[in-house]
């Protein structure tokens, strides 16, 4: 299965409509022959439509260069990653692309929904060094709803012109070419899709959201994109893209901490029955990245140590991650996982707003921030009398990642202010972080060093024990000075004064 980054951008244009001259374009030293191909392409979903409603492709396409199957997964602005598996058998869905979009079909099966068949006349934009810059396709199209989604399988059919920039291509050159486009008749293409032209079925992104007015609004409009963000990273952890399953942690805990900060706008009556069912997906999570840390971790230590060579324990820690991956690939198949995100999608489309949700943002938001900063400020103040003070610590730190998130659901609405307040909260959380990793690292160091028999490994094992442990008190000994700067009065005045 390959993997690539698809940028491109679509034009509706006329039955009549010529494709201007391409020669003089940015970069571009030749324009080649088109050439003309048959494209038949199959497309699957669930009865629901469910990845048409999120943007998602899922194929299988004879004719042309690229024949296969190929899932399309919108990644920003005029791009998809596209996955790509051979054609194989017809009615088969590769199981590695079905994985992949397992967080949206839950359990359904996928199913063929449409059927395209496009005429597609490709000309070639070459660079200086006979590179493809870009491919400009003009294409005839015909769709056709399949019997199996509606009754009504009217053949649709239309023109439009897609321009897809190779590896070697610009933004500046997209723009060009799309600006040429349109001077002779082109026009941004009203749908994102073949395949949503012909189902007719809004995505999510194309769904334009309300402007916020309410404390609800931030709550809810904040907790839609946590949701988006856990299916978004979904497939990227089963792909093991790097940083994917921090990203997707992060997600569910901002999930988690919102649906606790913001729980006089949320029926906690509803919300909290999802917050062991959160952490589980989180812990879960937590079991790959923190193996995944401490790995990359110790590697650039080695490194920087110039200690070349193999390392055992290493090669081990990495097997442990291998492992945990696999595990959480289970996890992410089951039917828990699948009920968590149904519940959460549920919250967003159904939100159990209390009437304080109704309050005006300035009223309402502004308390909630300074509410959970003075959660913060309490959990600091006891580190000083704990009897286990990185247990303390620990906790001070979790409840920076509550001030931070609860501060940054309210900066889209009350400005800088409020991110002034999450970055606060963000380099409290960080100084702890870097104390916490050093002494977690020790910790594995000093269980690692009872396994091992060669001498040079234990004496490597003590020197990284030894960076770890000037890392950790070196971040211990900035811990005071960040929060003096954090606590400082002026920024929670500055919130307040944007609340009126």
């Amino acid at each position: 299965m390959t993997d690539v980054v698809e940028i491109e951008r679509k034009y509706d244009v006329d039955h009549d409509f010529v494709v201007p001259d391409l020669s003089g374009l940015p970069g571009c030293s030749s324009v080649g022959r088109p050439e003309t191909h048959l494209l038949v392409a199959n497309y699957f979903d669930t009865d629901d439509l469910r990845l048409a409603a999120r943007g998602i492709t899922l194929r299988r396409r004879r004719g042309g260069d690229d024949a296969g199957w190929h899932l399309k997964i919108p990644v920003g602005p005029d791009a998809k990653n596209e996955l790509r598996a051979p054609l194989g058998k017809a009615q088969n869905v590769p199981a590695r692309l079905t994985a992949l979009v397992t967080a949206y079909t839950r359990g359904q099966k996928l199913r063929p929904v449409a059927r395209l068949e496009t005429r597609r006349t490709v000309t070639k934009l070459y660079g200086e060094s006979g590179e493809v810059l870009a491919e400009v396709a003009d294409d005839q199209v015909s769709g056709q709803r399949l019997h199996q989604v509606v009754d009504d399988t009217t053949v649709t059919a239309w023109r439009e012109i897609e321009v897809e920039l190779g590896a070697a291509g610009s933004a500046r050159l997209l723009a060009a070419v799309g600006k040429r486009l349109r001077k002779a008749g082109a026009r941004r293409a009203a749908s994102a899709s073949k395949l949503g032209r012909v189902l007719k079925v809004p995505t999510d992104a194309a769904r334009p959201r309300a402007a916020w007015t309410t404390a609800g609004d931030v709550a809810v409009g904040y907790l839609a994109d946590q949701v988006d963000a856990v299916l978004a990273y979904d497939p990227k952890v089963r792909l093991q893209e790097y940083d994917a399953v921090h990203k997707m942690r992060v997600a569910v805990r901002r999930t988690r901490s919102i649906l606790k900060s913001y729980g006089a706008v949320l029926d906690r009556g509803r919300t909290d029955p999802l917050q062991p069912e959160l952490k589980w997906l989180a812990d879960a999570l937590g079991e790959v990245r923190d193996l995944e840390v401490l790995r990359e971790r110790f590697t650039g230590r080695l490194a920087d140590l110039a200690a070349g060579g193999s390392h055992p324990w290493l090669d081990a820690l990495a097997d442990e991650e291998q492992a945990a991956y696999r595990r959480l690939f289970v996890t992410l198949k089951e039917p828990r996982y699948f009920a968590l995100l149904d519940a959460l999608e549920g919250l967003v489309a159904d939100p159990p707003l209390t009437e304080r949700a109704r309050r005006p943002i300035d009223k309402e938001v502004p308390r909630l921030v300074v509410r959970s900063w003075h959660r913060l400020a309490r959990a600091y103040e006891s580190i000083e009398a704990a009897e286990d003070h990185d247990a303390a610590r620990h906790e001070t730190r979790k409840a920076a990642k509550r001030a931070r998130y609860t501060a940054e659901a309210a900066a889209r609405a009350l400005g800088k202010p409020a991110a002034n307040v999450a970055a606060q909260a963000e380099s409290l959380q960080e100084v702890l972080g870097r104390f916490q990793d050093g002494v977690i690292a020790q910790q594995h160091l000093a269980g690692t060093a009872e396994t091992v028999t060669d001498p040079r490994e234990s004496f490597t094992l003590g020197a990284l024990s030894g960076v770890e442990h000037c890392a950790a008190v070196a971040a211990l000994d900035e811990v005071d000075a960040v929060w003096r700067r954090a606590s400082d009065p002026k920024h929670l005045r500055k919130l307040r004064g944007r609340a009126g």
